[in-house]
């Protein structure tokens, strides 16, 4: 059982073994600290901007298109040089940072 502040801790009965843990008063009403962690991650898992997350999705959807760079599809062998590319640009772009 959890008691918050100068709360008392209930006594036990016949048979029966109670455990309390004390918080402090502050902690009463707030969201349990583990939930409060889940949260936070799980921001931080969306925490890429618009941008990102639309270049993210344009680069998983690529494959198989025209000038995808893949044996699959029409025309993916004609995007190998454009594939070159961006990933040089990236590259440079990430050491620049």
């Amino acid at each position: 059982m959890v008691t918050y502040g100068d709360d008392d801790c209930p006594e036990s009965t016949e048979g029966e073994i109670v455990v309390c843990a004390r918080q402090p008063e502050s902690e009463r009403y707030r969201i349990p600290k583990a939930v409060r962690e889940q949260e936070k991650e799980e921001e931080a898992q969306y925490a890429q901007s618009w941008t990102a997350q639309f270049q993210n999705h344009e680069e998983e959807g690529r494959l198989g298109r025209p000038n995808s760079c893949s044996v699959i599809g029409t025309n993916g062998f004609t995007g190998c040089q454009a594939a070159i590319l961006r990933d040089w640009f990236a590259e440079r772009n990430s050491v620049a940072e």
